[in-house]
């Protein structure tokens, strides 16, 4: 995916105004010296007012049509800059929130929240840049014309010397490229590690692990701050080379323009247009230098852009359509070490793994978060697989322990729409609510870290419930509540989802002794299965993964 040359196309109609606008001005920039050259000889020379004056408005008329020129067009460049960085934001948020997933696979949140911010705007100034570059190659062709009519040795010296010079500016950048993507990629790095390690603070603290968290973050700062070093003096090795390539091109033009005049090959207004046509011509130059430095920036940006764009999906996206009528019942088999596990429509099931590796992975099959590689996972008698990600999980909604909370009013964290207040009594939310100063509307930090651990795992417990789906799937629900709170859960998710099918995975006495049935799954198989007191009684591995 070539997202750099993407992004310039899709706004090619603003940069080409763009492009158009900057060359008619860099176009009358490079005519004001040869302008002053035509009032010397024309007028100052022979000393006609006159002439003075007609010069002086066709100099004037330059200056306003140049100036127009600039003002048009760096608006249209801008604008295409801003709206290619939000573009590419949009792309990245678009992928990121597929239901396909797969593009946060190994990337940090820290790391991904740069490369949408830092690479999107480095790849969206190419579409400023770039009719920066055209209009001073158009300088440059001004110019070497112009030198022409004055002078072919210096008009040529132009048209030769050129090419070559802008050759070394893009050698000399190609280091630059290189270690500016070393530097992306270690920001991006110590930006995860922070936004991870303050995400977790609570538990850092809880668990005194402070020193080791600062040792964490202080390394992947400092690799950061070596790889920006490097890219700085890259940059700065590159600026100055530039400088010196173009001072040295500049000079041989003077010095040329000089040898000409003293001849008297050349008049002393064709030689001050040629003196200010090489003064004028440190611009494009330098602007040629900057164009190509943050070329190089983007190409780097634009191949960490393109790998989360070009992501594979984390499932397969089948295309059946969900049918009118959803009975809830879920069969797997063959999953993991050969689970077999069949839910009836409406049935509260219970399941206790004695790995918890085992229920992450029984979780993200039936959340359709990873293909699973053996055995099926099929509702209503047809697999999962067969509908688009989003659809199954609209169906079979699994709830995380861990699920985050968004910021903003408590009641659209819940349910934007409808009444969530059975949701939030069969939570044990109400209570949470009751709490607050402003109930429903009390606003939620991010990720609810204005909550307490048990508060927030009841919200997202409500949440869940609120959504209603023919098929609900809870991981650990209860485990920052106290027990007699858990009771009044498991009662109030009996209660509220009747008739429902509900599975919770869960080693909870209480939630279990409120199911309708308990498979206990152990080396990646079920073992056992009956109602939570028989099992008690009669298994003790069962006894044993419960009851501790």
């Amino acid at each position: 995916m070539n997202v750099l040359s993407g992004s310039v196309r899709a706004f090619r109609g603003r940069v080409g105004l763009a492009t158009l606008f900057l060359c008619g001005h860099q176009v009358g920039e490079a005519l004001v010296p040869v302008l002053v050259g035509v009032v010397i000889d024309a007028a100052v020379g022979v000393g006609d007012p006159l002439a003075l004056l007609g010069w002086l408005a066709v100099l004037g008329l330059d200056f306003a049509f140049l100036s127009t020129g600039y003002r048009l067009g760096a608006r249209q460049a801008w604008i295409g800059d801003v709206r290619a960085d939000q573009r590419l934001r949009l792309l990245l948020t678009r992928r990121l929130l597929d239901p396909a997933g797969g593009a946060e696979a190994g990337r940090l949140p820290g790391g991904l929240a740069t490369i949408a911010t830092s690479d999107t705007k480095r790849v969206g100034l190419m579409n400023f840049a770039l009719p920066l570059g055209l209009a001073a190659v158009s300088a440059l062709a001004v110019s070497a014309v112009a030198l022409l009519r004055l002078s072919v040795p210096l008009g040529l010296l132009i048209l030769l010397g050129a090419p070559p010079v802008l050759f070394l500016i893009h050698l000399f950048g190609r280091p630059l490229e290189r270690r500016s993507d070393a530097e992306q990629e270690r920001s991006a790095q110590a930006a995860g590690t922070a936004a991870d390690l303050v995400s977790g603070i609570r538990v850092l603290k809880g668990l005194r692990a402070e020193p080791a968290a600062i040792r964490r973050y202080t390394l992947a700062s400092e690799d950061s701050l070596a790889a920006t070093l490097r890219a700085t003096g890259s940059q700065a090795w590159f600026s100055g080379t530039v400088l010196v390539v173009n001072g040295t091109f500049l000079a041989v033009i003077a010095l040329v323009g000089g040898r000409l005049a003293a001849g008297g090959d050349i008049s002393v207004g064709q030689l001050v247009a040629a003196v200010g046509l090489a003064q004028f011509l440190v611009g494009p130059l330098q602007t040629l230098g900057w164009v190509n430095e943050r070329l190089a920036q983007a190409r780097a940006s634009a191949g960490r852009i393109a790998a989360v764009l070009g992501a594979a999906p984390a499932v397969r996206a089948g295309t059946a359509p969900l049918p009118a009528t959803i009975h809830g019942a879920v069969e797997v088999r063959g999953l993991l070490n050969g689970l077999d596990l069949a839910v009836r429509p409406g049935e509260l099931v219970g399941v206790a793994a004695a790995d918890p590796a085992d229920a992450v992975a029984l979780l993200r099959a039936l959340a359709r978060e990873a293909d699973v590689e053996r055995g099926t996972v099929e509702l209503d008698g047809v697999g999962l697989a067969a509908y688009p990600p989003d659809l199954a999980r609209s169906a079979v909604l699994v709830a995380a322990h861990d699920a985050e909370l968004f910021a903003g009013r408590l009641r659209d964290a819940v349910s934007p729409a409808g009444d969530p207040g059975p949701a939030l009594a069969a939570a044990r939310a109400d209570q949470v609510v009751d709490s607050l100063p402003a109930g429903l509307d009390t606003v939620v930090a991010e990720q609810g870290r204005s909550l307490s651990g048990g508060q927030r795992q009841r919200i997202a417990l409500a949440r869940a419930l609120a959504a209603d789906p023919p098929v609900l799937v809870l991981h650990d629900p209860t485990t920052a509540v106290d027990t007699v709170t858990e009771t009044e859960i498991a009662a109030g998710l009996r209660t509220l989802r009747h008739g429902r099918t509900t599975i919770v995975l869960t080693t909870s006495p209480a939630l279990l002794a409120a199911a309708d049935r308990v498979v206990l799954v152990d080396d990646g198989r079920a073992t056992a299965e009956g109602v939570h007191r028989d099992l008690l009684r009669g298994d003790a591995r069962y006894r044993e993964v419960v009851l501790g």
